[in-house]
């Protein structure tokens, strides 16, 4: 077996480049599904590592293969998407983004680097393993269908299959050097909410001659929280929000329709079906109660994730190896969802939590804001736990 001490070597060596990877990236961010510098950029730094076996998937996706001896003993997944978010960076860093509107406000060019870092490492190692490495740099997380279901339609989970998929994500609340972990479920399916209540429009002073769809709009709103509150088990997880309500009529003025946006996200495939049934009957039977109608569509989105168990205690455990096991925390169920939830449907899968937090420097924003930054500290502790863990899945 490897030495611990000569991974840890490797990431600290290797450590000034992956940050400059990840600035390179951070810098020129792009959006789901148009990763096309990006893909470039992947490509040329696995040349530069020596890494040739590689090729495009998915567009903008890229999945390249290290193999040690007899490679077909046993083959582990490394996953790390690629793709950013349409929001406009109010950071004042000297690696702000320089595209307009869009940034890496999701800690995505932490992952690709980081996994950059990964396969410099291994590659590095090659002659000192048994297995074989799948190294998936992943489009279009943030969007649906979702990267991670148009690479497995192509084949990303065979030739040659993974017996297991890991993937790790960037947390700010939790500090840098520190990883969390949760086995069994652990994030949300998702499902896109589309809904237009219509009426019968005119004055506000003349309500009687209207059927008013900001009220029968209202209704549904109070209604549909029953299907969390008063028909899921009290024990499933379930979260139904709205987030957008257009009633476009003015003071006086009461309009034909009423459109609406939401969310919809749970932990179990059977409740997740019976509440998009119940949701559409509810709705449009309450419209029709008060002489409206009403088109309600729902997008079905990611599934929910799943961390094998098995693997996941495994992971964790040569996670312990490496930073020690005062620095593993337990991570709680969390509704916000994620496209490697695909992989954890098709596979043995591990995804866990990098911590990025550094309160000294300031660095403490959530995902997802214009003020999102990461310690880099993370990149070395990343790149080398992550070859550590699949040297030791390759080895099990």
């Amino acid at each position: 077996m490897i030495p611990i001490d000569k991974i840890k070597q490797l990431a600290k060596t290797f450590h000034p480049d992956i940050v400059s990877c990840r600035r390179h990236l951070h810098m020129h961010p792009e959006l789901s599904f148009k990763e096309i510098e990006t893909q470039k950029f992947v490509e040329q730094k696995l040349r530069e590592y020596g890494i040739n076996n590689f090729k495009r998937m998915a567009n903008t996706g890229v999945v390249a293969l290290i193999e040690g001896k007899n490679p077909a003993s046993k083959v582990v997944a490394l996953r790390a998407d690629m793709d950013a978010l349409p929001i406009q960076e109010t950071n004042n860093t000297s690696y702000v983004s320089k595209n307009d509107g869009v940034m890496h406000a999701c800690g995505h060019d932490v992952h690709t680097s980081s996994l950059l870092g990964v396969a410099r490492i291994l590659n590095s190692v090659q002659e000192d393993f048994e297995g074989t490495v799948k190294f998936i740099f992943q489009p279009g997380e943030e969007k649906l269908p979702g990267g991670a279901s148009m690479m497995i339609k192509e084949g990303v989970l065979s030739n040659p299959a993974p017996q297991a998929v890991i993937g790790q994500h960037v947390m700010p609340q939790i500090k840098a050097g520190k990883i969390g972990f949760r086995k069994g479920l652990y994030m949300a399916s998702t499902d896109e909410i589309y809904v237009k209540v219509k009426g019968k429009g005119g004055h506000g002073a003349m309500p009687h001659l209207t059927v008013d769809p900001v009220m029968i709009t209202a209704q549904i709103l109070v209604a549909l929280q029953q299907i969390v509150s008063r028909t899921a088990k009290p024990s499933m997880p379930s979260v139904l929000s709205f987030g957008k309500v257009i009633a476009n009529g003015a003071t006086n003025v009461i309009p034909d329709e009423v459109y609406l946006e939401g969310t919809f996200r749970t932990l179990n495939e059977e409740w997740r079906d019976e509440a998009h049934h119940k949701m559409k009957k509810m709705a449009e039977g309450i419209a029709e109660s008060m002489n409206g109608s009403c088109e309600f569509t729902i997008v079905r989105g990611y599934p929910f994730l799943i961390n094998d168990e098995v693997l996941t205690d495994r992971i964790r455990s040569y996670a312990g190896e490496y930073v020690g096991e005062e620095n593993i925390e337990d991570l709680e169920i969390w509704m916000a969802a994620e496209d490697f939830a695909f992989y954890s449907q098709q596979a043995s899968a591990c995804f866990y939590r990098l911590g990025v937090r550094n309160e000294e420097k300031g660095i403490v924003s959530s995902v997802h804001t214009s003020t999102f930054d990461a310690d880099e500290s993370a990149l070395e502790t990343g790149m080398g736990l992550m070859a550590w863990m699949t040297l030791r899945e390759l080895q099990s």
